[in-house]
């Protein structure tokens, strides 16, 4: 086949959202600073003699020091700060995006079978997505944490609990507008259950927006994770997630900045390069920016 035949050859929409997503600079910029930080966080730590909890007694506030085994020092017990913040941003990053997947799959189907159903099993859903809106989610985390005796999974749990509404709402008014399509109305004379045609057709036509609003969701678990871990009400000590890290750091800010930096650094830089990939996706799968 010729190159203009190629050329020529018509390209599926999802091709040309990707095509238009790779043309953003500062996106792709950010996938590789995101993927670097990734890799770092989840395989670095294996490069070191230690763990993030192991103690040197005879390099306690240890600086900054590249001909150092611990080349950004150590904190007031002895543990590498570097290795203590890879290891943190492995659980950030793990809550984060799992987290965020999770939440999105519970949205997407609530909001799928919401809007096509309708009518009474409609309002019943929503009038309950109301109500969890209104719970304070402050208040939501320190009762699940102690239902299920603190830790990671209370954390998680009240993250995804939470934030699978807004994607629900989402969905729900997309699933609203597509029940009324022809190709619905075909599917459904031709046989399908409501099941099929919620599986088939009406998840599948939300990805666009679902991938856009994931995209979103993800920075808000990461600081969601990070602000409860700062707090005192995420995760504990001596597990390291860059929320507790920056709390540790902000105590000995006037002394030793050097232990808010790092952590904080890392969690800035994510943040800021998540956005920007959202940015990127929602030029590239707006349907109204074409």
């Amino acid at each position: 086949m010729s190159d203009a035949t190629l050329a020529a050859a018509p390209q599926s929409e999802l091709s040309l959202k990707l095509r238009r997503f790779r043309q953003n600079r500062l996106a792709m910029a950010s996938v590789v600073v995101l993927t670097f930080i990734v890799l770092a966080c989840f395989v670095g730590p294996f490069f070191f003699p230690f763990t993030g909890e192991d103690a040197n007694f005879d390099a306690i506030n240890q600086g900054v020091d590249f001909t150092s085994i611990h080349l950004f020092g150590t904190d007031d017990f002895g543990r590498d700060l570097l290795v203590r913040t890879l290891e943190g941003g492995r659980v950030s990053l793990t809550i984060g995006f799992l987290g965020a997947l999770v939440a999105g799959i519970i949205g997407v189907l609530y909001g799928a079978i919401a809007g096509f159903v309708g009518g009474r099993l409609d309002r019943v859903m929503m009038r309950l997505v109301e109500v969890l809106y209104g719970f304070p989610y402050v208040i939501l985390v320190i009762l699940l944490s102690m239902l299920f005796g603190g830790g990671n999974i209370a954390l998680f749990a009240a993250i995804v609990f939470t934030l699978w509404l807004t994607p629900a709402v989402i969905v729900r008014a997309q699933a609203q507008s597509l029940a009324r399509r022809e190709f619905v109305e075909a599917a459904r004379a031709s046989g399908m259950t409501n099941r099929q045609i919620i599986v088939t057709h009406i998840v599948p036509n939300t990805v666009s927006t679902v991938i856009v609003y994931g995209s979103l969701l993800v920075p808000e678990v990461i600081l969601s994770e990070s602000f409860l871990s700062f707090l005192g009400i995420g995760i504990k000590e001596p597990q390291a997630s860059w929320g507790n890290l920056i709390q540790a750091g902000t105590a000995t800010m006037s002394t030793d900045i050097r232990l808010l930096l790092l952590p904080a650094g890392m969690l800035a830089t994510v943040l800021f390069c998540l956005n920007f990939i959202a940015d990127g996706l929602r030029d590239a799968f707006d349907p109204n920016d074409r």
